[in-house]
């Protein structure tokens, strides 16, 4: 066992591993906080911040989201709870892609959004906001638009993709890519007080379902708006997606639409779509 190793071993309950002892053992090692969360956790020693989690999430399920790499298309009103949420999590890597800064506009829904950041790139604010609340977590920032020609390189290393994209045009795009890639989508979407979530496998063709009548032009959350409760929502739904599938836990959404209407407070699952067998 290494010196590393040993301290966190020394220094934990043997249970649980302080954020004080984790900064502490980075400076006196000369290593990143991300490290000593890695060897901490793979001697079975919790950070103590996830100390909540483990009802949940065990401390090799925790281990599993450490190693994990996601990539967040899009750091907007979905985009932003998106990143927030998987940070504190404990997703190991977050991939952010986004070329567009905050205007105005964003105030009222974009968690990253304040008046201090106006005309700031958005994946640059989710850098920052991350380092703050969990600097164990690595946050690649990129300020570029998705494409099908840059996307199998931007998507590099990722085992899921989130949609937090507004343009029905790109997110078929990246849907039509992730198949290709072979890497499982989650996508959302929102529109005023409803909003909707899925999960796409390689080849399912869920999205293309889905959007089968849309012809040209945005979706409707143009017309309708959105409020700063509908992306909150929406986002922990998607998260909650990414975490089962990186554990190998529950039932997805695979095959099946989550509808919401935070309006009349209904929520309904509609099964339009054949799933078929993925495999990793």
């Amino acid at each position: 066992m290494d010196t590393l190793s040993i301290y966190v071993r020394d220094h934990s309950d043997g249970q649980l591993f302080s954020w004080a002892h984790q900064l502490e053992a980075a400076e006196s090692f000369s290593v990143s906080v991300a490290t000593v969360e890695g060897v901490a956790l793979k001697q079975g020693i919790l950070p103590t911040r996830y100390q909540r989690n483990r009802q949940a999430i065990s401390v090799s399920d925790q281990l599993t989201l450490f190693s994990s790499s996601v990539a967040v298309i899009g750091c907007g009103g979905l985009g932003g709870y998106v990143v927030e949420e998987l940070a504190r999590l404990g997703v190991g890597r977050i991939v952010v892609i986004d070329p567009d800064l905050f205007e105005e506009h964003n105030l009222n829904r974009q968690l990253f959004s304040s008046p201090a950041n106006l005309g700031r790139a958005k994946v640059e604010a989710a850098a920052t906001r991350v380092s703050e609340i969990n600097p164990a977590v690595t946050l690649v920032p990129i300020q570029e638009a998705f494409s099908p020609t840059n996307g199998p390189e931007l998507l590099k290393g990722c085992q899921i993709v989130v949609d937090a994209l507004d343009s029905i045009q790109v997110r078929l795009e990246l849907a039509e890519l992730c198949t290709a890639l072979n890497i499982p989508l989650v996508h959302g979407a929102i529109a005023g007080w409803f909003g909707q979530v899925t999960t796409q496998l390689p080849g399912d063709a869920t999205l293309q379902t889905i959007y089968r009548s849309w012809k040209s032009g945005k979706g409707v959350e143009q017309k309708l708006g959105n409020p700063s409760f509908t992306p909150a929502v929406v986002a922990s739904i998607e998260v909650a997606e990414v975490c089962k599938l990186l554990l190998g836990q529950g039932v997805s959404l695979q095959g099946r639409q989550l509808i919401i209407d935070l309006l009349s407070m209904e929520i309904q699952i509609i099964t339009p779509f054949q799933p078929v067998q993925y495999t990793r």
